[in-house]
């Protein structure tokens, strides 16, 4: 038994996005570094907390973060067919919030502003695992399986 096949559109944008910070992360270390190979390594290791890949790299790291609970949670709930359209909403939500997250992240990185995006992803993941965790319930009621 499958799912709604429409949770998958949401993931792909959050993968996009990961996807898509690589390269601003190594432009950013490369333009830096200004072609000293000891600065560029001082950054790609992380040392360099006042370089301009830094941001890039942290977010880089956030995308392996939370969003590691989304594909989880979207890939289950696809699984035991409970990816209804409500839950690829919240799917959608969470991706557009991480987009936006990671654009003020990378861009003029307000704090308040970043926090809220971050703040609306977590909320649809945490909605997400409840709305598993009760649909992983019914259809055990349902079945008679434990659950």
């Amino acid at each position: 038994m499958t799912g709604n096949i429409a949770i998958f559109w949401p993931m792909i944008v959050q993968a996009g996005l990961t996807l898509a910070v690589y390269p601003v992360l190594m432009m950013r270390r490369q333009r830096g570094s200004g072609g000293d190979n000891a600065a560029f390594a001082r950054a790609a290791n992380g040392l360099d907390q006042a370089g301009p890949g830094y941001i890039a790299g942290r977010n880089l790291a956030n995308q392996y973060e939370l969003p590691v609970l989304f594909f989880a949670v979207c890939l289950s709930l696809y699984v035991t067919n409970g990816a209804t359209w409500f839950v690829v909403v919240l799917a959608w939500v969470f991706a557009l919030s991480r987009l936006v997250h990671a654009a003020i992240h990378l861009g003029p990185n307000i704090v308040p502003l970043r926090g809220a995006a971050f703040g609306i992803g977590y909320l649809c993941v945490g909605v997400l695992w409840l709305l598993l965790a009760w649909h992983v319930f019914n259809v055990g009621a349902v079945v008679g399986a434990p659950a």
